[in-house]
Order: C-alpha cells, then structure tokens, then sequence
C-alpha cells in the first residue's frame, strides 16, 4: 500500500502534463496525416490551432505560430525552445526528434508512425500503473469505511462504561444525534476527499455530460426537503415511526438515483457501443479505401454493418447525410450533438480530415485505425481489471451492515447483564443513535456508490446506478443480518 500512496502523490505532482500528454497521440495522428499529404510543418501547425478538440495542443499551436509570425522565428527553432519549456517529458522527445527528423533529411512519416508506436505501449504501461493507484484507493477507502464506524462504536462504549471519566472529557462530548452527525459529516468528508483523488486519476471519455446531473437537481432538493420535515416536525413524526429512519433514508435515495440512472444509461450505451465499434468501422473503411472507391463510398458501405450495436443507428444518420450530399463538416457537427465520447469524435474528426486534406490516403487511414484497434484494446484491459472492485464495494456494504447489527447485539447483551451502573447508560447512551447509524450506513453506502462509478467508469454519472444497488445491499444486508443473527444468538427479536 505504501507504494501505491506514492504513486499517488507523484501522480497529483505531475497533473499539469497530463492533458497535453493525453491529447499527444492525437496530435502525432495530425501530424502523420498532414505529412503523408504533403503539407508543411508551419501549415501544420496553423491547421491545429483550429481544432476545439485538443485544446491543450492547440493552445501550444497557436503559441507556436505567434512566434513565427511576430517574432520571425522559423517553425523548427520555436519547436526546439518549447521542448525545453515544457514540463511533459513525451511532448518534449517528440518535439526533439521531429526537429532532429527535419533536419537531417531523414523520413517524418515513419518517425511519427515510430513515436506513436512508443506511446502506445507506454500507455499500456500507465494505465496498468493507473489500475494499481486506483486499487489503492479502493483499499484505503475500504478501510476508512469500517474503521470509522468501528471507532465510533468504541467512542459509545467508552463513554458509556465511564472510561472517558478517567480522561475528563466527558464534560464537553456526550452520545447524542448531534455526535452522530458530526461522525456522518467527517465520514462523508473523508468520501468526497477520496472521490476528489480518484477523479484525478480517472478520467472520463465522456465530455459536457450534464443530462445525470441537472435531472438529479430537482429529486434531490425535493427529498433532502421532505427528509428534514419529516425528521423534524411533529406532523410528520408518523412518517418515521411507521417506517423507520433508515426505510425512509433508503426511499429518498432511490427517488434521487433512479432518474439521473435512465439518463446515463441511455447515453452510456450509444457511447460505449461507439467506443467498442469504432476501431472496427475504421477497418472497414480503410479496406475499402484499399479497393479504389471513394472515400464517401467506403463510409456508406462500411455503415450498413450491422455488427455495431447502438452506434449502427448513429452510422445510418451519417450514411443518409452523405447521400443527401452534406457536408462532411456539418456531419461531424451533427455527430457531436449524440456522441459524448472524446476518442471517438477525434477519430471522427481526424476520419474527415485524412479526407478533405488528404484525399483519404490509404496510408493516413492504416495509421489512424491502428491507433484506434491499439488504443481501445488498452482501454478494455484497464476496465476489466477493475471490473473486480465492483465487487469489492458490495463486500464492504455487507460488512459494514453486519458490524451495525453486530453492535445492536452487543448493546442488548450488555442489557441482559447485571453491571450496575453501566448497563443502562450504555442502552441510554445508544437508544437515540441506533436508527439514526442504520440510516447512516445506508446514506454511506449510497455515497459510496459514486466513488465506485468514478472507478468503474470514468464518471461520477455512472455512480447513480451503482448508488443505489449499494444502498439497496446495505439495506438488506441490515435485515438479513438482524435476522441471522438474532435467531442466531437469540438476542434480537428476528
């Protein structure tokens, strides 16, 4: 675990390089298109400072062509001074070795396809890094749940049986809801910390997704409202008594989960689908290039596959559009409007460049499509290596269920015992927290729910779903174990 912590320390000290070095293979893509099309490095460089895509590198592209421009320097001097400005030590052995490939006459075209070749392996090699990190996470996150709990269990008992009178400080922190609510805040805070860590680490393909989160707003405020009312005022008390608080926690959670759930999953399917499809579609327009016919003709016959799930209906709108004679650009357009996922629309948009700048060159589309085989390969192998800890976050919802029942049991055990002056504080002590820790490890588990889909999928969208199977689990995990082990020990009424 120690040197997953490390990872992560330097993994947060090296965040400034990472858009560039993530947006890097795309550029050499750019790169490698424009070269075997004929066109020069300095028109290259104005060419990328128009693509909204790479932001980062067109960011470096527009401070490039400022300093050809107005300081007169040539392209190959201001690609040499940015090598040595730049933090991400990728960007800057590409800059070098595309001077150097200049300079000495020797062939761009395959030193590009070389340092993509590189980079791919090296990513291979940093997501199987990142997969370690985030398992480290999962881990301390794990322990940080159980442990919490457990230290506030032993807070209760401590200063139930009279052990904090020997330490004096019982006159300023008593068992109440108040301490129970300061323990659910540190906890959640603790949660949302780790989710920040995770966010860094985890990156999502899916780019200005909104539609979870806005129609999340409305049933959250709605229930977080009716929540308080019901907790709080006295018409409504008959809510909870009848209920219970951790029913009426579980039944909030899903009216906030399960709308923000058929959104995401609507937008994850045509995503995903394009995401696993798109290498494959590539292929088949690169074969058909390979065969004489237009570029536009080998898009149309590529899109009548039938083999892409719920991209093949995205692929029928862009067969029409061709056919009406739209133009590729307004297609792209339109692709952005049902399409959220940033490697895919850099194909995309990298497809329609290789044709409008290159006419298509069979060479420019082999390296774009053996790019995307390699690419998505890499990305399959990273989500099911952390398929597992999908798993893991039902465990620990379990355990966190049967240590709340486990400490129901031992309090009502305490009350069989003939302790004088102990047994009773300890039942006062835990009588008004007991429904309200129940609740606790349901809201728990449900926040938990997002670090999870951050993991999983790259986004806390994806959390939703996994929210409220977990709180579902760590309800029912509450019922099962109360059950088991009051029959059990016979200390619970079953």
């Amino acid at each position: 675990m120690g040197k997953g912590i490390k990872r992560v320390v330097s993994f947060l000290t090296t965040d400034e390089s990472r858009q560039i070095e993530l947006e890097l293979p795309f550029t050499i893509l750019m790169f490698a298109l424009m070269t075997s099309s004929g066109i020069t490095l300095y028109e290259g460089w104005k060419k990328l400072c128009s693509i909204n895509l790479l932001p980062r590198t067109q960011q470096e592209a527009k401070e490039i062509v400022r300093r050809v421009e107005v300081l007169a320097y040539d392209p190959l001097t201001v690609m040499y001074r940015k090598a040595e400005e730049t933090k991400s030590k990728a960007y800057r052995e590409f800059l070098v070795g595309y001077v150097s490939a200049v300079k000495s006459g020797g062939n761009v075209l395959t030193f590009l396809k070389n340092k993509l070749s590189s980079i791919l392996v090296l990513r291979s090699a940093a997501a199987k890094q990142s997969v370690e990190t985030l398992a480290t996470i999962v881990e301390v996150y794990t322990v940080m749940l159980v442990v919490t709990l457990c230290c506030y269990i032993l807070f209760v008992v401590m200063f139930s049986t009279g052990v904090l009178n020997t330490m004096g400080v019982t006159a300023s922190i008593q068992v109440s809801p108040v301490t129970y609510f300061l323990f659910l805040f540190l906890t959640s805070l603790m949660s949302v910390v780790l989710m920040m860590i995770a966010h860094l680490i985890r990156r999502s393909n899916l780019v200005a997704l909104k539609e979870p989160y806005v129609i999340a707003v409305f049933p959250l405020i709605g229930t977080l409202v009716f929540f308080v009312m019901a907790m709080f005022l006295p018409q409504l008390q008959f809510i909870v008594e009848s209920l219970g608080v951790s029913v009426l926690a579980l039944i909030c959670l899903l009216i906030i989960s399960i709308p923000p759930i058929f959104s995401y999953q609507q937008i994850a399917k045509t995503n995903f689908a394009a995401e696993d499809a798109m290498p494959s579609f590539l292929r088949d327009v690169t074969e058909a290039r390979k065969t004489g016919l237009s570029p536009e003709t080998c898009i149309i016959q590529a899109s009548k596959r039938r083999a892409y799930g719920s991209f093949s209906e995205v692929l029928g709108l862009i067969r029409n559009q061709i056919e009406w004679g739209v133009p590729l650009r307004k297609i792209f357009r339109n692709i952005g409007k049902r399409i959220k996922s940033w490697p895919v629309l850099v194909n995309f948009f990298i497809l329609i460049e290789s044709i409008e700048v290159g006419g298509g060159s069979t060479t420019a589309l082999e390296i774009l499509t053996e790019y995307s085989e390699t690419s998505r390969n890499i990305e399959k192998t990273k989500r099911n290596m952390l398929k597992p800890y999908i798993l893991l976050s039902f465990i620990w919802s379990i355990l966190l269920a049967f240590t709340m029942t486990t400490l129901t049991i031992i309090m009502n055990s305490l009350s069989q015992m003939s302790i004088v002056g102990v047994t009773q504080k300890i039942v006062t002590a835990m009588e008004p927290t007991t429904g309200l820790l129940a609740a606790g490890v349901v809201f728990q588990c449900w926040l938990s729910g997002f670090f999870m889909g951050k993991v999983s999928d790259g986004t806390f969208a994806a959390g939703f779903k996994y929210s409220a199977m977990l709180a579902i689990t760590a309800y029912l995990s509450l019922l099962v174990s109360q059950n088991l082990l009051g029959n059990m020990f016979n200390l619970i009424p079953a």
